[in-house]
């Protein structure tokens, strides 16, 4: 029982809303790796975010509370999460163990 309270604690809510693919607005956002006109990578509760476009800017960035707003030419939203993989794999290694 201890091992599912403390997975609820740990599991933060993380929102994605995308306007007109002009603005982004996100929370849950844990760092900024890297930023320039075409590309943001962020870290998010979620996993790993790559957001990809053009004349991209980040008009807010709060990162005590995780928010961040983003306005530009949006082409693509992409998670990956290197912990996801390393979970699926724990987990097969327990069914065959």
């Amino acid at each position: 029982m201890e091992l599912k309270k403390d997975l609820k604690i740990e599991e933060k809510k993380s929102t994605l809303v995308l306007e007109s693919r002009k603005k982004l607005s996100l929370t849950g956002v844990i760092e900024v790796f890297s930023f320039d006109e075409s590309k943001i990578l962020l870290n998010t509760n979620q996993g790993m975010l790559t957001i990809k476009g053009q004349s991209l800017k980040m008009n807010k960035l709060d990162v005590q509370n995780g928010d961040v707003i983003i306005v530009g030419a949006i082409d693509s939203c992409i998670y990956s999460s290197a912990e996801a993989k390393k979970e699926k794999e724990s987990l097969i290694t327990k069914l065959f163990k």
